[in-house]
């Protein structure tokens, strides 16, 4: 498919009803330099015509046709600022930040808006993922071992997208009302590949690639990916998996990927059943030997960028819900009203102990939600941090119950690999393809292009 050349990517940075720049040297719109501040916004006098678009360059004003693409004139020199990009969309650190990027800017209509999408190479992009999502003084081996994940990652929904095999969710045919079952997956995104937030692959430009090292990371394994069965992988990743990973399956389509299973993220003995209610409530409550087990501040520092390290307590958490914010939750985050809310019981779990089903009855009625990531969302403002809780009824035995303790293991889905868990690894001396296979079982290392 890659025809051993490297691909360019379209990367999806923000859509608002008006987009501002800053042109860092010259870029060509159609035959005009632009360079500077720039300012674009749909001409609505005009937009039954076909997507027109005004903008203002300093004191030069213009009029053009929808899509258009500002092309540098020097891709290595030249740099995009977009401002007023949101990062961290529905996250508790969601926040807006001026980001900068190699490569051209391309405007689109979507929505009666505008939508800003960089167009840049894919290891150039990968430089920045890899520096967006964790701080870029990681280790050497931990760096190459995200850059080959992230290009898998990245390769495989593309491969999936030409196969037409991408889908946003799904949820329960039959129409029952007690059941509340969806799960998300990269979205088929119709202008872009990929997005620029959590929801895909974090990306910030040239915000935070301001490290060689990352830079000579992504250089040394260029165009090497990971293989299963000679296709590409869908290299998943979370930031703590708590111990153990958890399987595809339980938390997107149920189909199953052998590499992405759950298994033990280090320590001694075999995996308990954690699909088991008992045994699963044994290990959340308790601190199993795991790599991701760290409170080591300088290897924490290595993964984490300034605004994640803003949470400390990624392996095992506590929340507190009261009875009125649970109710308010269920009915803003995924409509439900089931009264006063007498009980939350764990029906399914997957390999890691995560929820894929809860039960959740309440005065006026029960209702089962899954999987994991719509769990996440129902019970917390932003997400909360895994779907592998405990629930202590406060006080205990209360026929309603004033709160609900949630005691939990892992931050994310916990699908693939174990971000600190690697970063652990590759400061113990462990090299990009011992962390790798450590995560991805029975995959292998192939270098496409």
């Amino acid at each position: 498919m890659w025809n051993n050349q490297e691909p360019e990517i379209a990367v999806g940075l923000l859509r608002a009803p008006e987009i501002q720049v800053t042109l860092h040297g010259s870029y060509r719109l159609n035959e005009e330099l632009l360079s500077g501040r720039v300012t674009f916004h749909l001409d609505k006098e005009h937009k039954s015509a076909g997507g027109l678009l005004s903008y203002r360059a300093g004191q030069k004003t213009g009029r053009t046709t929808l899509p258009l693409t500002l092309v540098p004139v020097n891709y290595d020199q030249e740099v995009v600022e977009v401002h007023q990009i949101t990062i961290g969309i529905d996250f508790h650190w969601q926040r807006q930040e001026d980001q900068r990027f190699r490569g051209s800017l391309r405007l689109v209509e979507e929505g009666g808006q505008l939508r800003a999408i960089n167009v840049l190479k894919l290891e150039d992009y990968l430089v920045s993922v890899i520096s967006s999502e964790m701080k870029a003084t990681a280790s050497a081996e931990f760096l190459k071992a995200h850059a080959i994940m992230s290009r898998s990652w990245l390769l495989a929904q593309l491969q999936k997208a030409a196969e037409g095999g991408n889908a946003a969710g799904a949820a329960d045919q039959d129409n029952n009302p007690e059941r509340h079952i969806r799960w998300y997956d990269r979205e088929d995104h119709a202008l872009f590949d990929v997005c620029a937030d959590d929801h895909c692959q974090r990306y910030q430009g040239l915000t935070r690639a301001t490290e060689p090292r990352v830079e000579a990371a992504v250089r040394e394994t260029s165009g090497q990916v990971l293989l299963y069965n000679d296709r590409v992988c869908d290299a998943r990743f979370s930031k703590c998996c708590g111990g153990t990973t958890e399987s595809f399956e339980e938390v997107w389509e149920p189909i199953p990927h052998p590499y992405l299973g759950s298994w033990r993220d280090g320590g001694q003995g075999d995996l308990p059943n954690l699909r088991e209610e008992e045994q699963a409530a044994a290990w959340i409550l308790g601190q199993p030997e795991a790599w991701c087990r760290t409170s080591d501040r300088k290897v924490l520092a290595q993964v984490l960028n300034d605004y994640d390290q803003e949470t400390q307590d990624f392996f095992r958490w506590e929340v507190v819900l009261s009875q009125q914010e649970l109710q308010r939750l269920l009915k803003k985050k995924i409509g439900l009203e089931l009264g006063a809310i007498q009980s939350l019981r764990p029906l399914k779990r997957g390999g890691s102990g995560r929820i894929s089903e809860l039960e959740i009855t309440g005065t006026q009625g029960r209702c089962v939600v899954g999987k994991e990531l719509e769990i996440r969302k129902a019970l917390s403002p932003s997400h909360l941090y895994s779907s592998a809780f405990v629930v202590v009824a406060q006080p205990a035995g209360a026929t309603l119950p004033e709160a609900f303790r949630l005691r939990g293991a892992g931050w994310g889905h916990g699908v693939g690999l174990c971000q600190i868990g690697a970063a652990v690894m590759g400061a113990a001396g462990k090299d990009h393809t011992q962390i790798l296979l450590h995560y991805f079982r029975g995959a292998a290392l192939k270098k496409l292009y």
